[in-house]
């Protein structure tokens, strides 16, 4: 069968080539991949910044964000033929560590952790895979091939949910969010935050191309200012981008008792003029919380299925602004301005 692979750490190695059946050690469910989604981490991963091999191997199976069809699946795991399903990324390490143990994989203690498609396992990006039925999540056939963003949506889902438990050490009644970025992640992030009922601002540099009038159709503002122009002292802020210079904007702009969810990885080396103290100060005496997400556990891929079960299928079919094929899959990887999502096709 075929398959996208790559040398990780090696710029110019992706490459789709032939690779043998998947082993029955990876699990007793076999999957017929429809689709995946490529990311930021792919791309990074592709340019040789990112990413480990398979034990044993150079190369690795690229692809994390996948939704498939069940070809054949034990009569005890609850999946059948033709069922839609999406593979949960993470796995739990060996040892177990104690938030492995009980199913947090996220956020693993010791590092032991593996990714598909990022850290020592194959990803999707290849005609079939296997898996067990618990690396696996049931995706409502209303939902199709749109499954293909339930990952995404699943780190969205976590970041909110822990914005709400953190937010709730105290009275809690948030009516006011800012996200920052338009991309994938921030665009979903303003769905769930539409759909919590709150008013949302998307702050993001294009004036043209899809991403004003998808920020509208979801029923949120799109701005391209600042957040104090946008939304002065939001009661929540959702960090997308990974840019130091609006990570340190939403740490001033957040407002008495706020939350701030920083989802995007900052690049090192770069340095921005901060007051720290300044920050510091405000961040005390306004009783504000900031922390930063990462990846998603079982519960976060029900609580995206819920929100993508809820949202509109036109708007969530928009967000896919491209595909591409296996045989012209390295333009997947070439960013053009009008990108949204961007979407391998491996099935029909």
């Amino acid at each position: 069968m075929r398959a996208v692979t790559v040398v990780p750490n090696k710029a110019g190695s992706v490459k789709v080539e032939e690779v043998g059946e998947p082993d029955e050690q990876e699990g007793t469910v076999v999957v017929e991949t429809v689709a995946v989604g490529v990311c930021g981490t792919d791309a990074e991963i592709v340019s040789g910044g990112y990413g480990w091999a398979p034990a044993g191997r150079e190369r690795l199976v690229l692809g994390h964000e996948s939704i498939g069809r069940v070809s054949s699946a034990p009569k005890s795991s609850g999946l059948a033929e033709g069922d839609y399903v999406v593979a949960i990324v993470r796995r739990p390490d060996p040892v177990p560590c104690y938030s492995c143990a009980v199913g947090e994989w996220d956020e693993c203690r010791n590092g032991k952790y593996t990714e598909h498609g990022i850290k020592e396992l194959d990803g999707f990006m290849r005609e079939r895979y296997r898996a067990d039925p618990d690396g696996l999540v049931k995706v409502d056939p209303a939902l199709g091939e749109l499954g293909v963003l339930l990952e995404p949506t699943t780190i969205v889902a976590k970041a909110w949910e822990q914005a709400d438990r953190i937010g709730h050490r105290v009275i809690w009644e948030p009516r006011r969010a800012v996200v920052l970025g338009a991309g994938p992640i921030g665009l979903l992030a303003a769905l769930l935050g539409v759909q919590r009922g709150l008013e949302v601002h998307v702050i993001d540099q294009v004036t043209s191309g899809p991403k004003p009038e998808l920020v509208a159709a979801v029923g949120a503002q799109y701005h391209t200012g600042t957040i104090a122009e946008a939304c002065p002292s939001p009661d929540v802020v959702v960090e997308c981008t990974g840019v130091p210079a609006l990570v340190a904007e939403g740490l001033e702009a957040l407002g008495t008792g706020g939350v701030l969810c920083l989802t995007g990885v900052s690049p090192t080396g770069v340095h921005v003029d901060l007051d720290l103290g300044a920050v510091s100060r405000a961040v005390v005496l306004g009783n504000k919380a900031v922390f930063g997400s990462v990846n998603a556990n079982r519960r976060h891929y029900v609580q995206a299925s819920r929100a993508l079960g809820e949202a509109d299928k036109g708007w969530l079919g928009r967000l896919v602004s491209r595909k591409v094929g296996l045989d012209a899959v390295e333009e997947a990887f070439t960013h053009r301005p009008d990108d949204v999502k961007v979407v391998v096709e491996l099935a029909g």
